[in-house]
């Protein structure tokens, strides 16, 4: 095992103690609220920081760069789509709901909300919403967990395709997150959130400019050495890989047909 290795490891390590640490401190819950919603008093930076982490996760540091180097930067309009959607849940959606929960019997969940909301006595409605949000977050999920352990396998398997890797990142990643999560409730996700989403900033701010520099500011000779064709094309935004035209279609599913 070589010394940058050594030092990773290390690095991994400490963090997944301080993510256990974290639910630790906060398992003291003095009722459903407090576990459930973090006695509805976290600080705005928390809260939007815990959120866009959550929302972004595997897809922004590892799906995102994936598109765009397989598909050109007209991949970028998945970002701006998720940027516009984002912006308008906090300002149209956000701050209505967690009044409205409140006045709604004080509802500690989605599904709960709309039962209390429209009166639905027989739980059609949260039992419908139930299942939603177990599907799609499911996949969600996956995909998470999936990145995780691809990174884990390349940083200290073999590559991507060492299974043995793949499955120990995936059982570490998964027992770390259902420790701190059980421990601490949603006070905890929140603040390891928070510390994953200030590294998720630094990482994105900081790799683009470390790969700019160490190719000397020449992108698209550093492109045609990779063999793309059309460098011009590849980093327009409104052109997909063979510098044709992006489509509606395209700018709304990607040019990789996402």
């Amino acid at each position: 095992m070589s010394t940058n290795t050594i030092v990773v490891l290390v690095a991994f390590v400490v963090y997944m103690g301080v993510m256990i640490l974290i639910g630790a401190l906060n398992s003291k819950q003095s009722n459903n609220e407090d576990y459930f919603l973090g006695g509805r008093g976290l600080g705005s930076w928390t809260a939007a920081l815990s959120a866009q982490a959550s929302d972004m996760s595997g897809w922004l540091l590892m799906g995102l760069p994936g598109a765009i180097y397989a598909a050109g930067t007209g991949s970028a309009w998945i970002a701006i789509g998720l940027l516009i959607g984002t912006v308008l849940n906090w300002f149209l959606v956000a701050r209505r709901l967690r009044k409205y929960t409140i006045v709604a019997n004080n509802s500690l969940t989605i599904p709960s909300f709309f039962e209390n909301r429209f009166h639905d006595k027989k739980g059609v409605l949260k039992i419908v919403s139930s299942i939603i949000i177990i599907v799609f977050f499911a996949v969600y999920t996956a995909s998470a967990f999936v990145s995780g352990a691809k990174l884990f396998a390349n940083v200290f398997g073999t590559g991507a395709d060492d299974n043995t890797a793949y499955v120990v990142g995936l059982a570490v990643a998964a027992v770390v997150i259902l420790i701190y999560t059980l421990l601490g409730g949603f006070k905890a996700v929140c603040y390891t959130d928070f510390i994953q989403g200030l590294l998720m900033l630094v990482a994105i701010l900081a790799v683009p400019i470390i790969a700019y520099i160490s190719i000397n500011g020449d992108l698209p000779g550093a492109l045609e050495a990779k063999g793309v064709a059309d460098p011009a094309g590849f980093l327009s935004l409104f052109k997909n890989d063979t510098g044709s035209n992006l489509t509606v279609k395209e700018i709304v599913l990607g040019p990789a047909g996402l």
